[in-house]
Order: C-alpha cells, then sequence, then structure tokens
C-alpha cells in the first residue's frame, strides 16, 4: 500500500465526507480549513433543517465532523490556509500557513472541496432594496432565523403575517453574467416555506418565480406538500421593485400566467440568492493552476471531459459546490468519487 497522503482543501460537506471515505479505506488524510472549525457553509450560516430530508442541520454536520476528527488517518488543520504547491500528481509538496507558522505537507493526490458563497443581492443591483429595507432578507439569513425558531421583522421584531420569496435572485440572470441556474434555490425556499408554516400556521406565504425546478424527488417531497399542505401560494412572476408601504412592504410585477400588473403587499421579503465560488475556490484554483470555467468554479471534466472530478491539473480532483451549483446528495456522491481517484492516483505512484 503506498504511505502517500491525500490532501483535502475545505471541510464543508463535501471535504469531511471525502476525507472519511479516504481514511476508511485506510489512508492518511490531511484535511485543512480556513476557519476555526469545521462545517462549511451549513455551519456557517447556522443552517435550520436540511434539504431534502428536513434532518437538523447541527445534527448532521456533527455526525460527519465526528466521523473524521475521531479517525486516527486523519489530520485536520484549522485556521489555516494553503500558501504554494509544487510537484505533481504522487509527490505533491503542499505549504499550508497558520499562527504555528508555514508547515509542509506531501500528498500524492489533493481534494479541492472549497464550496460556494451566496449571491449578494446589493453588489450589482439594489432593485430589491436588501441594504436598504431591513424587512428584504435572504433564504441565508432566513436560516438562522428558522434554526432560532423565532422568525420575525428585523425593522420591528414583530411576527410577519405575510411573507414572500422573490426566486432566481443572483441566478439565471445574464445582465450580471450568471446565466446558470442554481439548482437548489427551488428546492430551498419550499423547505423554508413549509418550516414557516409550521411555526406560524396563520401566516400567509408566497412563492414568486420564474420556473419551479425541483430535482429528482424535491416534486413530491417539497413542491406538492408545500402548496397542498401547508398552502403556500406559488405565483409565476417577475418582480419589479419592492418599494416602502405604511410600514409593510410593496412588492410590484407582473403575473405572467395572467398577463397582468400585480401588486401585493408583505411584512418580509426573502430573497432566494443563487450560488457563487467562493472566495477560497477562486483563490485556490489560482493557487494551485486550475483551469475555471466562465463563472470562476474550477472546471471539472478532465482530458475525457466526462470526469465530474477531475481537474485540468492531474493528481487534483474536485468536489461539491467547488466545481458549480451542488445540493448535498451531489457533494457527497463527488466527494466518494474524489476519494476514489485520489487513492488510485496513491497507488499508482506507489
Amino acid at each position: 500500500m503506498s504511505q502517500g497522503k491525500v490532501l483535502i482543501i475545505g471541510g464543508g460537506p463535501a471535504g469531511l465526507e471525502a476525507a472519511r471515505t479516504v481514511a476508511d479505506l485506510g489512508y492518511p488524510v490531511v484535511l485543512v480549513e480556513k476557519r476555526d472549525r469545521l462545517g462549511g457553509t451549513p455551519d456557517a450560516v447556522h443552517y435550520a433543517q436540511l434539504t431534502h430530508h428536513f434532518r437538523d442541520a447541527g445534527e448532521v454536520m456533527a455526525e460527519l465532523v465526528a466521523a473524521i476528527t475521531d479517525n486516527p488517518n486523519v489530520e485536520v488543520l484549522t485556521d489555516s490556509q494553503v500558501v504554494a504547491c509544487e510537484g505533481e500528481a504522487g509527490n505533491f509538496r503542499v505549504t499550508v500557513q497558520n499562527g504555528a507558522g508555514p508547515k509542509t505537507v506531501e500528498a500524492g493526490a489533493i481534494i479541492v472541496a472549497t464550496g460556494f458563497q451566496h449571491f449578494d443581492p446589493g453588489r450589482e443591483t439594489q432593485y430589491y432594496n436588501y441594504y436598504s429595507f431591513p424587512d428584504v432578507i435572504t433564504i441565508a439569513d432566513l436560516e438562522g432565523m428558522l434554526r432560532a425558531h423565532q422568525v420575525v421583522r428585523p425593522s420591528n421584531g414583530e411576527t410577519p403575517e405575510r411573507i414572500a420569496f422573490i426566486q432566481c435572485v443572483g441566478s439565471r440572470d445574464r445582465q450580471i453574467g450568471n446565466e446558470f441556474c442554481s439548482k437548489v434555490c427551488c428546492g430551498i425556499a419550499s423547505k423554508q416555506a413549509i418550516e414557516i408554516k409550521r411555526l406560524l400556521p396563520d401566516s400567509r406565504v408566497f412563492i414568486f418565480y420564474i420556473d419551479m425546478r425541483m430535482y429528482g424527488y424535491w416534486e413530491n417531497e417539497l413542491y406538492w406538500p408545500a402548496q397542498e399542505q401547508y398552502k403556500v401560494n406559488y405565483i409565476k412572476g417577475l418582480v419589479s421593485e419592492i418599494l416602502p408601504k405604511g410600514d409593510r412592504l410593496l412588492i410590484r410585477g407582473e403575473d405572467t400566467t395572467m398577463g397582468r400588473p400585480m401588486e401585493v403587499t408583505v411584512d418580509l421579503v426573502v430573497l432566494s440568492v443563487g450560488m457563487e465560488p467562493s472566495t477560497g475556490t477562486r483563490a485556490m484554483a489560482g493557487l494551485l493552476g486550475l483551469e475555471q470555467n466562465k463563472y470562476g468554479y474550477i472546471a471539472a471534466g478532465g482530458p475525457t471531459g466526462v470526469d465530474p472530478v477531475a481537474t485540468s491539473r492531474p493528481g487534483i480532483f474536485v468536489a461539491g459546490a467547488a466545481a458549480g451549483p451542488a445540493d448535498l446528495d451531489d457533494s457527497f456522491s463527488m466527494a466518494g468519487l474524489a476519494a476514489a481517484r485520489a487513492i488510485a492516483t496513491l497507488r499508482r505512484a506507489g
């Protein structure tokens, strides 16, 4: 058996699953995480329940973290960043910087699992007045409220009676260059709408959408229950602006099904912001010399064009949302494949 190590960059779901798989197969792992704790975005943003199984996010992430921290084959370096890399498949020399100074890690293969970041709705346009009106929040903001079991209007702390979701904020938008669908936003909005109705059964919840895109089993697990069981109102339409109306918010746009203007007054607006490559993904792509696609994600496919975890550099693999929009199932699947590819690289080198 090769004595080489696998270096994994990123301690979110994909990185944790890749580390667990490599370690369980008997190979040593060094996991590098820039934050002071593991868990990635679900931990950093305080996710409440996970799409689509409604499992408590904290419990799930704790299980993933325990699976590697209890494994003697895994060395975890938190508060650490990769700052240099040289060598080739089977023989990489990577410099990791942390408070203790630089550390050299010799690895036979590398897995990049640096994830995504949520689109900033005020960065390119203020159509939705995210930075102007405190009662305009994002799905990430709402996750924290749901985790605390307290959905309130930030402006006054009161319980909202009418809540509206606006889909495709920062996704499918040619003007800002994000033409892609972020894949998970429709499912997350439906999940959050169900959570709101469970918490506030007398509230009215609206979801304004261009198209509802429910992948896999989400159609029956989220979309139809939200409508039929929880009476969430789905409105196919385009929102043009959000304005103050007394102490509430006025949504203006077009009901594209009916072909007529629409106005809806609500207490709270939730922007379903999409995914973008994280700053860490962009930085690691540059540092490691990995090809990126036009949106800044790490280009996957490899020489054959059909390997979802291969990058442009042999011996370096990508998993999860570092390669593009992905849900947790995608991230775990890619992590397992990346682990297998990394181990194959070690075996060939050994």
